[in-house]
């Protein structure tokens, strides 16, 4: 049975609490076995019958919103996406001292992307790297920084996305390997 990855936008931020046991229990009643939150509850791994991630992302938006009472962005992927993702190597050849590789997941695929890559965020240190299909990597070169890159994308590319650090993929990866 497959390992899905749900990463949820807005969830334990800006006052949007909530408990794990009651996002595990949400997940449970969509019929979701083997539920685990991961580092932060926006990081929520499970295993399905469902095929389609869309379809999936679908249940898990609907099942919030009656839940929490607000849209959540819900960007769903395998373990061996990410895994692939990690194999692309987006950060080859850039300088890892004192810097933070960010990977941005977008709810589509943008189209007529028109940004001159690499592209320096204003008034931080970050700085968006490469975009490949519905992910956008980016790096940091300072403390604090790395919540800039995902409000950058949202307004530049009129998507709505959720950032993670690449180290939280790796581990993901890693802690759950397919056997």
């Amino acid at each position: 049975m497959p390992r899905f990855v749900v990463f949820l936008r807005a969830i334990n931020v800006g006052g949007h609490i909530v408990a794990k046991g009651k996002l595990q229990e949400a997940f449970v009643s969509l019929g979701f076995r083997n539920i685990s939150t991961y580092k932060q509850s926006g990081n929520v791994l499970f295993e399905t019958d469902f095929a389609n991630p869309q379809d999936i992302a679908k249940k898990i938006k609907e099942k919030l919103r009656q839940l929490l009472g607000y849209e959540v962005g819900v960007f769903v992927c395998t373990i061996h996406q990410l895994k692939q993702i990690i194999e692309l190597d987006p950060f080859k050849g850039q300088d890892a001292n004192d810097t933070s590789f960010q990977v941005t997941f977008l709810a589509d695929v943008p189209q007529n992307f028109t940004l001159k890559l690499p592209l320096m965020i204003p008034n931080s240190t970050a700085e968006i790297i490469s975009v490949k299909d519905a992910e956008v990597f980016s790096a940091t070169h300072g403390h604090g920084d790395g919540g800039k890159p995902n409000p950058f994308i949202e307004s530049k590319l009129k998507v709505q996305a959720t950032t993670r650090n690449l180290n939280i993929l790796k581990e993901i990866v890693e802690r759950y390997k397919e056997e």
